[in-house]
């Protein structure tokens, strides 16, 4: 074998592993030994556990040999530090919960560790999912792979740029606004938040609870399939899991999408999208169109009130969710308060980062009395109309293709003290967690500087296949998911 193991996919491993031609262990440490060597750059993962991985690879080696295997037996991933893992510190890039180690798994952590996957590691992130450079983490920022000066996007920055820089095979990961598709968009990599409701959400620490989604972030949308399949399903201890069948993702892959209607939303394009971004995205448009889709023009006029509904709702659900943590049940405590309403103060200001801090102000103050009508109300009602808008636009296409994010990665620091530019990172992606809808995000180009960009499908509820067909079909006819960054 020419190329390094830890370059490979899931869906190239994984053969390898069935056969016996590489065992877990080896795959395992030639990871390990790559994060030991390039994470000190990136800052990609916040806790690695070396002895627990290479354990779990020995317990992956046995069912091979035993013929008890599935496609991700053995498979070494990396979880976003907001998921929780038995027995494997879990911080939320935070403070407050710095010394927090779960009693139990996660749904998705308990679905993969009985498919045999193999944990290096928790990945860095914005501090509770809140941001979206990545340059929120109590613990440090997380660099680029592509240009270690630039933002990896976020929240999800530490999982996406470990898996562009080859120090996982692949992650799962959250998106409450975009940060599955952002950050894999800004390091050239396939990020897919799949229907709300389609993955448990149970050991998810909760930020913004009706938008939050359990996802994953691939070098690949194989893998994508392959990742997705292992994590779908019901859940009787999330009430919001839907009771619906799964179907199997790898039929989508290398389909025809002759005389498929792909959406092109007119407010996505134009004003505001850096030109290398637009040209990226309308070349890809013209490859789906070369390969048979037909492309129709369309509207989602509430697409202007996106940013501001969002960023009431999902501060609203946050200073609730985040109400939790004072210091009384568990985490982080001020050990010098000498009162209880000192201690509860003291904790939260010492406990939270400033993004944290800002998000609970502004949630407390839509939600509070007299407050509530004008500012929340009006934004759940407007959220239904964005529903809406999405609903009538795909009733006449099959997806949506639009840019994720208005720019390539930009300057560590540029935006970090202007909050409304900051969000303004994520206009294209937020709209898919107030519908509920699935989107993905496909590498698609680089920008002159060399930074990649991303092409994101939206479709309807429950349809991944068609978005996964759709994005394959694009992959099949690109090199850019073939790009590695320079290190």
């Amino acid at each position: 074998m020419s190329e390094p193991l830890y370059s490979l996919t899931i869906g190239q491993m994984s053969p390898l592993l069935q056969r016996g031609e590489v065992s877990p262990e080896e795959i395992t440490q030639a990871l390990l030994d790559r994060i030991a060597k390039l994470d000190g750059q990136l800052n990609s993962y916040l806790t690695v556990d070396s002895e627990g991985a290479l354990a779990q690879a020995r317990q992956a080696a046995v069912r091979l040999r035993q013929g008890d295997a599935t496609p991700l037996t053995g498979i070494p991933l990396a979880v976003k530090d907001i998921i929780i893992t038995q027995g494997l510190r879990t911080t939320c890039a935070s403070r407050i919960l710095e010394n927090f180690v779960p009693p139990y798994d996660a749904r998705v952590s308990a679905k993969l560790r009985q498919a045999g996957a193999v944990f290096l590691g928790k990945t860095n992130m914005d501090e509770f999912a809140m941001g979206s450079s990545n340059e929120n983490s109590a613990f440090g920022v997380a660099r680029n792979p592509w240009n270690r000066d630039h933002i990896p996007g976020g929240s999800s920055g530490g999982s996406a740029a470990a898996v562009a820089a080859d120090l996982c095979l692949g992650s799962v990961a959250s998106d409450t606004g975009g940060s599955i598709r952002q950050p894999a968009a800004h390091c050239g990599v396939v990020g897919l938040k799949p229907t709300y409701g389609r993955v448990s959400r149970f050991g998810l620490v909760a930020f913004g609870s009706s938008l939050d989604q359990i996802g994953t972030i691939t070098k690949d949308v194989t893998d994508c399939a392959l990742l997705l399949q292992a994590i779908a399903g019901y859940d009787p201890q999330d009430s919001t899991s839907v009771n619906l069948p799964v179907p199997d993702y790898t039929l989508s892959l290398n389909q025809d999408i002759s005389g498929l209607k792909i959406g092109v939303p007119r407010e996505y394009y134009g004003a505001g999208v850096d030109p290398e971004v637009e040209g990226a995205v309308r070349q890809a448009l013209e490859t789906l169109m070369q390969l048979g889709a037909e492309l129709v023009e369309i509207s989602l006029p509430h697409s202007e009130y996106v940013v501001a509904t969002y960023y009431l709702i999902a501060p609203a659900e946050a200073s609730s969710n985040l109400a939790r943590y004072d210091g009384v049940k568990y985490g982080y405590r001020d050990p010098e308060a000498q009162a209880l309403l000192e201690m509860y103060t003291h904790t939260r200001s010492q406990g939270f980062g400033a993004e944290v801090r800002r998000r609970i102000m502004l949630g407390t103050y839509a939600l509070s009395a007299g407050y509530y009508e004008h500012y929340y109300q009006k934004a759940s009602q407007v959220r239904t109309l964005i529903r809406r808008d999405f609903e009538a636009a795909l009733d006449q296409c099959a997806v949506l293709a639009t840019p994720v994010a208005p720019t390539p990665a930009f300057r560590i620091g540029d935006k970090v003290d202007d909050p409304l530019a900051m969000y303004m990172s994520d206009i294209f992606t937020l709209s898919a967690n107030l519908a509920g809808i699935p989107g993905i995000s496909v590498p698609c180009g680089l920008s002159s500087q060399g930074l990649p960009i991303g092409l994101q499908l939206l479709g309807r509820h429950f349809d991944e296949p068609t978005l996964i067909k759709v994005a394959h079909a694009f992959e099949r006819h690109s090199d850019f998911h073939n790009a590695k960054p320079p290190l």
